[in-house]
């Protein structure tokens, strides 16, 4: 198993970090040793003093491919889920004035929190879903997929294009505006429309 995930996917979340916008999905990945189930905390680590939340839609695929073309791209997956993508914000800016990869700042342990996953079927419209993250009961962020630059399908083929694809991947999806540095004591909640399907303590 493993975890792709994709950058700079919103415009307004783009902005906030003064990136520049991409005109093709920004990949980066995690580790497996990444991933935090819902409901298990979150131990705030030594090495960093500013990490951040970014609430993201999380894609499971459901069988290989390689190659896969866009119009057959929704047969790959079958569920979508949240995931918080925590990002060491200092460490990531160090590596970048260096010019250098900021893969720890991204993968480190327990950087991938994710939730129980639903089936898509449940979804009538995978271009207009809701999500949130609250933090200590405050909305914080809040997406629809309809302001994506890059939907569902089409990073299903990108990726596809690098990266064998295999039963049980995961992707995420990229965050909307609002990212923010978390801290010990607090409690974050993740929503898919108006159901909370994600809760982690920060310790």
């Amino acid at each position: 198993m493993k975890i792709l995930a994709i950058g700079r996917n919103y415009a307004e979340h783009i902005k906030e970090l003064n990136n520049e916008r991409p005109d093709e999905p920004v990949i980066f990945t995690k580790p497996d040793t990444a991933l935090l189930k819902s409901g298990r905390p979150f131990f705030y680590p030594d090495y960093s003093n500013d990490i951040h939340h970014e609430i993201e839609l999380v894609l499971r695929i459901c069988k290989v491919g390689k190659n896969i073309d866009v119009k057959f791209a929704h047969k790959y997956y079958d569920h979508i889920g949240l995931g918080i993508d925590f990002t060491a914000r200092d460490l990531q800016q160090k590596a970048k004035e260096k010019g250098l990869p900021w893969a720890i700042a991204k993968g480190f342990d327990g950087s991938a929190p994710i939730s129980e996953f639903l089936p898509i079927s449940k979804f009538g419209d995978l271009n207009n879903i809701n999500f949130s993250l609250k933090v200590d009961g405050e909305l914080k962020q809040q997406g629809n997929t309809g302001f994506m630059l890059f939907n569902f399908d089409y990073m299903v083929s990108y990726l596809s294009k690098f990266f064998t694809l295999k039963k049980g991947d995961l992707i995420f999806t990229g965050t909307p505006k609002g990212v923010g540095p978390i801290r010990v004591g607090q409690k974050l909640e993740g929503y898919i429309e108006d159901e909370k399907l994600l809760e982690i303590a920060i310790k």
